[in-house]
């Protein structure tokens, strides 16, 4: 166990560290620096740097969007692993190594000069970047809360919309300065200068090995610990997996994943093909991500409080929204709308999504749990953006892409209601 490994580090009995705070909250902190440096992986940061591929080594549009979606399917594929690796040697010497691997994919990506090694950037950026520097936050936040557990996940979660608001304007910029190789060497430079250093110092792996407790519950006798072990129920990989409301959520959490992957990729040719510049996409994208922060303390309140597949519902519906909203997008106006329902769906699927596993299935098995959803996750933004490549190809448009992938929301609407909390006998 990861516990029992870091134990082992600091001497036979856990050492207490003495802040004038939770630690926990410290911990929050760097779950969600996690989310923002997790940046270079994700679509809103790749989809800057796709039209400079396509202009540089002459590709056609689906074919750049059939190596970025094999590339994510296989990172899909691996973060299997990368759970398991969190539960057994802990997030604390995970988070180091992966974000030193992820600083060297980005490195990496700004010597690509064929497809092959497009598809190998794109494959490492995707695992140790969208899968793996998401992965870590969302496991780890949940040892140190319980009751405050949405609270507390809200907080982390603002590292990756700060994140998104911020990375498509800051690729414009460094793309246009200084190119976008240099822009790429820049990016690994910031992740292993600023977040390895302070994941080695910070990050421990539950508050039991500082002698805390979650939610900084008082460390009681040995019968009170009990009483919190039991409240917190953990369920076994093979034990959820018996359970229909396991398959339902792996749905819930595949279709934002290929639906928004899909809108994001493609959105700065959506959107020249309505007569808007790609600094409106850049725009969008920032916008998207700055209504998504209160949307995300209100996200984090309301599931302390409701039960979360009545907020995986709102999800689908405000996605539902948010895909005929821009496929009427023809003039600014309407793109900051679109922005808006946009950001504001995110902002509660960031949380709701974090949430879910934890408050479903404990803390014990979480990062083998956890690395299931991701790479379900990974898998469905892998197939996103091909068909839009596939229908553009074939319709010059988007039109038919987006009526045909309203379909998997209003799914997912079904998908939800019916995925009730499982009951542990």
């Amino acid at each position: 166990m990861a516990e029992t490994k870091e134990k082992i580090e600091t001497g036979n009995k856990p050492s207490a560290i003495r802040t004038p705070f939770y630690y926990g909250w410290l911990i929050v902190i760097i779950a969600g620096l996690s989310h923002f440096f997790s940046g270079p992986g994700q679509t809103f940061s790749n989809a800057i740097f796709i039209d400079y591929y396509i202009q540089e080594f002459g590709w056609s549009r689906s074919v750049v969007s059939g190596i970025y979606s094999a590339a994510t399917l296989l990172a899909g594929f691996s973060l299997f692993m990368v759970g398991r690796l969190v539960d057994k040697i802990g997030a604390r010497k995970m988070a180091v190594i992966i974000s030193v691997l992820l600083a060297m994919a980005s490195v990496f990506n700004s010597f690509v000069v064929n497809w092959a090694m497009l598809f190998i950037g794109f494959f490492a950026v995707r695992l140790f970047g969208q899968g793996s520097m998401t992965l870590l936050p969302n496991s780890l936040v949940p040892q140190w809360f319980i009751g405050q557990r949405g609270r507390a996940l809200s907080l982390a979660a603002l590292g990756g919309m700060i994140g998104s608001a911020a990375f498509p304007l800051i690729n414009v910029w460094m793309i246009e300065a200084y190119g976008w190789r240099t822009a790429w060497q820049i990016l690994g430079a910031s992740i292993i200068i600023i977040f390895t250093p302070l994941a080695f110092l910070f990050i421990r792996n539950r508050p039991e090995d500082i002698g805390l407790r979650p939610d900084n519950k008082p460390v009681g006798n040995e019968q009170e610990d009990q009483a919190q072990l039991t409240a917190d129920i953990s369920w076994t990989v093979n034990e959820a997996k018996k359970t229909r409301s396991f398959w339902l959520l792996l749905f819930c959490v595949a279709v934002p994943a290929l639906v928004n992957t899909g809108m994001t990729f493609h959105l700065v040719s959506i959107f020249s093909l309505q007569s808007l510049a790609p600094e409106t996409a850049a725009t969008v994208l920032s916008l998207m991500a700055v209504i998504g922060f209160p949307v995300t303390f209100l996200a984090g309140y309301l599931l302390d409080k409701v039960r979360v597949q009545w907020m995986l519902a709102v999800v689908f519906a405000g996605e539902l929204l948010s895909i005929f909203l821009l496929k009427e997008t023809t003039v600014y106006s309407t793109a900051i709308v679109f922005a808006v329902v946009w950001g504001f769906m995110l902002g509660i699927e960031r949380v709701t999504l974090s949430v879910v596993w934890p408050n479903y299935f404990g803390r014990q098995h979480l990062g083998s749990i956890t690395g299931i959803s991701m790479a379900v996750m990974v898998v469905g933004s892998a197939l996103g953006p091909l068909p839009f490549g596939l229908f553009f190809d074939r319709f010059n448009g988007y039109d038919e892409v987006l009526w045909v992938i309203m379909v998997f929301p209003l799914l997912g609407i079904i998908a939800s209601l019916l995925a009730a909390p499982p009951k542990k006998a």
